[in-house]
């Protein structure tokens, strides 16, 4: 069982022993098998904890194998209703239903239940929302290291090298700090090793800035960066926190005048959306940005047409 999944005991009181195993050999294969973040794990162990308390309510007792295989669509239904109720999110019911679904359809493979009860609900309808990107001229500017926001130029550069990452790589910024000093894209390196959710490695390509802007920050920093260490250090030499990153944009996106949607992670959604409207195809940003799903990666197709009407408004003679 995972190390890090907590409140375990609130899981078991909501479902006798012979489920909660079950329950225990789900969570493992989830990580192990699939190989899921321990963030996933812990959203889905708490959804599937929820479902299981509202059953005991439901059902009048502690659900057990028999019972999740005597489930009907209105037992699911009467869930999700119970749930929205409750002020609970569709994003948040549909993600719920997806790791119930997940449950039942791994005792559906152990011959256990049937799944086609679950199978028979639609998730929630969620408001989608489209990536807020900043255009090509402001990520230059916020990648440049020329605005002078910190004290100290080490400082300086070692921001503009993480967000240089993220904008040149499409890297997360945890991707980004997760970069060792024997990692380190300097000048000449080619392409770069990723691990990335879940555990899933990619290789992507490594711009000339991207190498400047590293060699800038490894000549003014002033603590040693040992080989199997992190690569970006934080003012005192230790671990560099992702806040400070996020400050650092925030303090950059003040002084260009930028909306709060313009933060650390809006300029991977730009490198995505930089890409698309330059050519790139969808397979190939899909693999450089570690999308599982293809269907992630279209997103970006949406904001490139909304971009290509909003033009077409504002410039066209009989507008």
């Amino acid at each position: 069982m995972n190390a890090t999944r907590k409140d375990t005991e609130a899981l078991l009181v909501s479902a006798r022993p012979e489920l909660n195993r079950r329950v225990d050999k789900w969570l493992d294969h989830l990580s192990d098998e699939r190989r899921l973040s321990d963030k996933t794990l812990l959203a889905y162990e708490r959804d599937l904890r929820q479902f299981l308390r509202f059953l005991t309510m439901h059902l009048g007792g502690a659900p057990g194998l028999d019972d999740i295989a005597g489930l009907r669509p209105a037992d699911f239904r009467g869930f999700l209703a119970n749930r929205r109720r409750e002020g609970v999110k569709s994003r948040s019911l549909a993600r719920g239903l997806a790791g119930i679904r997940s449950f039942l359809r791994f005792l559906e493979r152990r011959g256990e239940v049937n799944a086609a009860a679950s199978s028979a609900i639609r998730p929630p309808r969620q408001a989608r929302s489209l990536p807020k990107p900043v255009s090509s001229g402001d990520a230059l500017n916020i990648t440049s290291g020329d605005l002078a926001m910190e004290t100290e130029p080490w400082l300086e550069a070692r921001n503009a090298a993480v967000l240089t990452l993220l904008y040149g790589c499409g890297l997360r910024i945890s991707e980004a700090l997760s970069l060792t000093g024997a990692m380190a894209p300097r000048t000449g390196t080619r392409t770069l090793r990723i691990v990335g959710k879940g555990g899933k490695e990619r290789i992507v390509p490594i711009l000339p800035a991207v190498c400047q802007a590293v060699d800038l920050y490894l000549k003014l920093c002033p603590y040693a960066v040992d080989a199997q260490g992190p690569l970006f250090l934080g003012a005192r030499g230790g671990p560099l926190n992702p806040r400070m990153i996020q400050l650092a944009m925030a303090s950059l996106r003040g002084a260009l005048g930028l909306p709060d949607s313009a933060t650390p992670h809006a300029l991977r959604h730009s490198f995505a959306t930089h890409l698309l409207a330059g050519g790139g195809d969808l397979r190939t940003i899909q693999e450089l940005l570690g999308h599982a799903s293809l269907a992630s990666t279209q997103i970006y197709t949406e904001i490139d047409s909304a971009h290509l009407l909003s033009a077409y408004d504002k410039a066209h003679p009989r507008r």
